[in-house]
C-alpha cells in the first residue's frame, strides 16, 4: 500500500470496527516515503490562505501566527486554506510554539468570516506541558481525548459520552516526545469515524466518535492564534494526503 503503513491500516482502520477500538494502537507512524501529497504552502506568501493580516504573516520561511501586548486579540482566530475541504486524508506539518496555545482545525466551520473565528475537530498545540496531541473540539463539545487516551465518543441521554477504551501511554510520558520551542512533527490521520493525532512519531491521541448528529465529515483545514497572554506560532511543510474512505486490502 502507497498511502498509509500497513501498521497503522491493521491496527486502526480495520474493515470492522471492533478491531478498531479493541486492539493495540500503533505507537508510531513513518510519512511513507513513496508518497506524493498536496503541498498547503509555497513557503514564500500566504497564497491559499486567508485570515486576519495583523495576525499572520511569512517569517523565517513559517507561517507565523502571532499576538503581542499591543496588538491582542478578544476571541481565538484563525488561517483558513481556501483550496478546499478536508474529509478522509493524512496531513503532515512542523509547528514551533512560543507562549501560548494554538492547534490544527479539520473537518471544521467557518462561524465568523470577519473575524476568522472557526469550530469544530482541533489537534491541539501548546507551549505548556498541558494539551499538546489531544483532540479538542472548538466551540463544541470540548475534550474528546486527552493525550495518552483512545476514545468512543457517542451520544447519551442528550449528552456526550466519552469512554477510555485503552491508554497509550501518560501525558508526561508523552510529553517528552515534544520539544519545547523547537520544530516539531504534527501528523493527524482522520478516516471514517476514527481520528489519530502523532507528533514526532508517536501516537498522543485517537478517537473513535461514533456521535452521529454531531461528529464532522468534511469541512475546513485551518491553524489557529489562541487569545491570551502574547504568542507565536509557526508552521511550515504542510502537505495533505487524500485517504479513501476505506483502507485498500494490504497487497500480499
Amino acid at each position: 500500500m502507497n498511502r498509509l503503513t500497513s501498521l497503522v491500516v491493521a491496527f486502526t482502520f480495520g474493515s470492522a470496527f471492533s478491531l478498531a477500538v479493541t486492539a493495540a494502537p500503533p505507537k508510531t507512524i513513518a510519512a511513507p516515503k513513496d508518497a506524493v501529497g498536496q503541498v498547503l504552502f509555497n513557503g514564500q506568501n500566504l497564497a491559499g490562505w486567508a485570515g486576519l493580516p495583523d495576525h499572520w504573516e511569512v517569517s523565517e520561511g513559517a507561517i507565523t501566527g502571532y499576538t503581542t501586548k499591543w496588538n491582542p486579540i478578544k476571541n481565538n482566530t484563525f488561517l483558513v486554506w481556501t483550496n478546499g475541504t478536508v474529509g478522509d486524508f493524512e496531513l503532515h506539518a512542523k509547528y514551533r510554539i512560543r507562549g501560548g496555545n494554538s492547534g490544527i482545525q479539520y473537518r471544521s466551520e467557518l462561524k465568523d468570516p470577519a473575524l476568522f473565528i472557526v469550530g469544530g475537530y482541533q489537534a491541539d498545540i501548546d507551549a505548556s506541558p498541558r494539551y499538546s496531541g489531544i483532540l479538542y473540539e472548538e466551540r463544541g463539545r470540548g475534550i474528546l481525548a486527552d493525550r495518552g487516551q483512545q476514545t468512543i465518543v457517542k451520544e447519551k441521554d442528550g449528552k456526550t459520552d466519552i469512554k477510555v477504551t485503552t491508554t497509550l501511554a501518560t501525558p508526561e510520558a508523552l510529553q517528552e516526545f515534544i520539544r519545547p520551542e523547537e520544530w516539531n512533527d504534527y501528523v493527524i490521520v482522520a478516516r471514517g469515524d476514527q481520528v489519530m493525532h502523532f507528533i514526532n512519531g508517536r501516537l498522543m491521541s485517537t478517537c473513535v466518535d461514533l456521535d452521529a448528529s454531531k461528529a464532522p465529515t468534511r469541512g475546513i483545514l485551518a491553524l489557529q492564534v489562541h487569545a491570551g497572554p502574547p504568542m507565536q506560532v509557526q508552521f511550515k511543510d504542510i502537505v495533505l494526503y487524500p485517504l479513501d474512505a476505506k483502507p485498500a486490502a494490504p497487497k500480499s
